[in-house]
């Protein structure tokens, strides 16, 4: 593990230097807490720090930093930044509660920290507020030199001892001191005793859907006109309504299934069976001066002493349609880089999963699917499945599915060659990443599917193991309950035990993935001991996708997300800026912190009854470094809080503090352009939906990770981006998302899918 080293001590030996570079080689960083303390401070007036990058950015005293209040006479704001940062120029200041100015900065020269260390003796700040009244509060400023490893593990101790402690001598996040009493906890604040009251009608889309029918339409089915008979009746046989584009003749189908005994053998691939490794601390610069969490309790990675590597030519094909994704800046330089190494077949993706049944097969192929459309990426989700439904219809047994029943391998092998061929056929269209769910239980089926690909796409398994007979039953019953082949089964227990007789058919004859490049997930549903294997990995989308496996479970938990109160600038009909709450903001702040608490006891509730371990007090508050939102946030008491620059408003750049108006006057030809292409139009020296899409990937990242609640108080653009992840929102629709002021969108995350409910606390 890492070392600390406090940077208040004299450290001049060889020693300590040695120690201190080892450290910046080892991705040490410096955690720098400031703290103030007062005892005559009154409650109206806030201290707040202002001053150069990294810490704030800004001398604009709007911009300020509140800092938190960690007891009655105490302030504190803490931070990382990296040890060789450049020197910090800050000044304290207090700010009224309830507006920007005026502002009282402290007396006296700006204050210098650098690599630690506090220039100068000034122990003091003093604020002169009205002519000779001078108001004396004592700074403490301590620098300690921490690892990652240090970071993570004093944020776990804190999650598992739900209580402030320490860890090597740091610090964990600040937790906020009990209620004040008063004012604010009045009555205009309260609110029912049933949240149901508040529950207002969520969008048609958001309902929850079996997760194979959200799968492609079989096309090469819809074609061949399987769905109709000769009359224009539907064919009762069928699970799933699906529309057909033009009208159709019943005719056989020709379907041509490799040989086996002629199919790929696997020469040419990797046989090692050495797994890559990979680290679930990620280096987040963009988050400068801001204590977030990074990766702990992520499952146990297996560990090997080698990797396989991947060497190809630098090729391109000029031909290839489609091949800029939507995804801007890195993301899609970074994905354009990763098309143009190696040859034609990798520059497209097949993602081929392997599993028994009951492993979470079709839950992480469309979880995978929305993650990567939400980045940019073409991605499609093909549910051999479905396509088994749809050709020989929803009444199968068990028997259908023995391995000594060449009937019926052989119906199953023909959808998947159909499944697969629709695929590759959209992908020599322009597709990117296709997804493939099936068993794919034995070598000879996924022999088949590699010929097919041979020259087409590059395919990765990913195999879905579990172990846990708990977890393994309940997803037997939810599939009971969800899928298409048992909803005109009456009996319960007769599909029950119609299902695990097909479960057993397919373990007799199951072979674990050994060949080709591949993924496991090994326990990965049950908890944070879970395992990745990988094999013959490499690229910048594969390494996206293990990063993002590494990081998903399914764990069930509520992620709130809501805006800030109503800004002094929203009721100006002004864009950006930083301004203090309205009245009515002020009120919604109330009211949010009456319901998280509400809602976060309802949820213990709930898990103590499912027998989950979530406690109320290990719920996060996330908000965006802009004081509308830590205004929002600050009545809520008892949770740690973390301020994520990610979540900051998009950038407007020079249209800061404008109205559309305004804009629209000054600068019609960027109005204009803005409302041809909402999702792609970027402000002057601002950014784009896009850009902002592009920042958000470590924030849904660790959402993904977190198993406790999590609520997260941000702007508009930011949680239409958010939203859009989670309800599987085309790029294009997201500038349009309606999230309304003093609404709150609950996203429910489980093992059922993406649930969504919105309350409205008030107009």
């Amino acid at each position: 593990m890492g070392t600390n080293a406090s940077k208040n001590l004299d450290s001049g030996s060889h020693g300590g230097e040695e120690r201190e570079e080892n450290l910046d080689q080892a991705g040490g960083q410096l955690y720098v807490s400031l703290k103030m303390e007062n005892h005559k401070l009154k409650g109206e007036l806030i201290p707040h720090v202002y001053g150069s990058v990294p810490l704030v950015g800004s001398w604009d005293s709007s911009k300020a930093l509140a800092m938190e209040r960690e007891s009655t006479s105490m302030w504190e704001l803490s931070f990382v930044v990296p040890p060789n940062h450049e020197t910090l120029d800050f000044k304290f200041l207090l700010k009224p509660k309830y507006s920007s100015t005026p502002c009282v900065v402290e007396e006296g020269p700006n204050r210098l920290l650098t690599r630690g260390t506090l220039q100068g003796d000034a122990r003091l700040a003093l604020f002169r507020l009205n002519g000779d009244d001078v108001l004396e509060s004592r700074v403490f400023i301590k620098a300690d030199r921490v690892s990652p490893f240090d970071l993570a593990a004093s944020w776990r101790a804190y999650q598992e001892n739900l209580q402030p402690s320490t860890v090597r001598g740091i610090p964990d996040v600040s937790i906020n001191a009990v209620p004040e009493t008063g004012a604010e906890n009045g009555s205009s604040a309260s609110l029912e005793l049933d949240l149901e009251h508040y529950v207002v009608p969520a969008p048609a889309n958001s309902g929850l859907v079996y997760a194979a029918n959200m799968a492609e339409t079989p096309r090469s089915l819809t074609h061949l006109g399987v769905f109709s008979n000769t009359d224009g009746s539907s064919n009762k046989d069928v699970g799933v309504s699906v529309s057909v584009d033009r009208p159709a003749t019943i005719k056989e189908m020709e379907v041509i299934v490799p040989d086996p005994s002629k199919v790929y053998s696997g020469s040419g691939m990797v046989e090692s069976k050495s797994v890559g490794t990979f680290s679930p601390l990620q280096k987040q610069d963009s988050h400068r001066g801001l204590f977030v969490d990074r990766g702990v309790g992520s499952p146990r990675l297996v560990k090997s002493s080698s990797a396989a590597t991947f060497t190809a030519d630098l090729k391109l094909d000029s031909g290839t349609k489609n091949a800029m994704p939507a995804a801007a800046g890195a993301v899609a330089a970074a994905a354009i880089a990763d098309q143009m190494l190696g040859p034609k077949e990798d520059r497209h993706l097949a993602i081929v999963l392997v599993g028994l049944p009951a492993r979470g097969k079709t839950f992480t192929a469309a979880k995978l699917t929305r993650y990567l459309r939400w980045l940019g990426h073409d991605t499609k989700h093909f549910n051999v499945g479905k396509y088994r439904r749809l050709k020989h219809g929803t009444n199968q047994t068990a028997d259908f599915f023995r391995g000594d029943n060449p009937e019926g391998m052989e119906a199953r092998n023909e959808v998947a060659a159909l499944a697969m061929d629709d695929m590759i056929s959209w992908m020599q269209e322009g597709g990117q990443v296709g997804i493939f769910d099936a068993t794919n239980s034995t070598k000879q089926r996924r022999n088949m599917l590699m010929k097919m690909a041979e020259g087409k796409c590059k395919i990765i398994f990913l195999e879905t193991i579990c172990n846990d007979e708990r977890i393994i039953e309940r997803n037997i019953r939810l599939k009971i309950q969800q899928s298409p082949d048992y909803a005109e089964v009456p009996d319960f227990e007769a599909g029950l035990w119609d299902f695990k007789t097909r479960l057993t058919n397919y373990e007799k004859i199951y072979e674990p993935v050994e060949e080709g490049s591949y993924i496991k997930m090994i326990d990965m549903v049950g908890g944070p001991d879970g395992q990745i294997q990988v094999n013959n990995i490499s690229g910048y989308l594969p390494g996206r996708i293990v990063f993002f496996l590494v990081n998903t479970h399914l764990t069930p938990r509520p992620i709130l997300l809501t805006r800030h109160g109503e800004s002094r600038d929203n009721v100006r009909g002004r864009i950006g800026g930083d301004t203090a709450l309205s009245d009515a903001g002020e009120l919604y702040a109330k009211k949010l912190a009456t319901f998280v608490e509400k809602r976060l006891r309802s949820e213990r509730a709930a898990s103590k009854v499912e027998k989950r371990l979530i406690s109320e007090r290990a719920a996060l508050i996330w908000t965006s470094t802009l004081q509308r939102t830590i205004i929002t946030a600050s009545p809520i008491v008892g949770f740690p809080k973390i301020q994520w620059r990610a979540l900051d408003e998009i950038n407007a750049g020079v249209c800061d503090g404008m109205t559309y108006e305004e804009i629209k006057k000054n600068m019609p030809e960027e109005y204009e352009s803005r409302k041809k292409d909402k999702l792609r139009y970027r402000y002057p020296r601002g950014e784009s939906y896009l850009d902002v899409i592009q920042r958000l990937e470590p924030v849904i990242i660790e959402l993904e990770r977190q198993r406790a609640p999590v609520v997260v108080i941000s702007h508009q653009a930011v949680l239409r981006a958010l939203y859009a992840y989670f309800a599987d929102r085309p790029l294009k629709e997201i500038p349009h998302i309606e999230v309304p002021l003093h609404t709150i969108i609950e996203i429910q995350m489980g093992v059922t899918g993406v649930q969504e409910k919105r309350y409205k606390l008030m107009d």
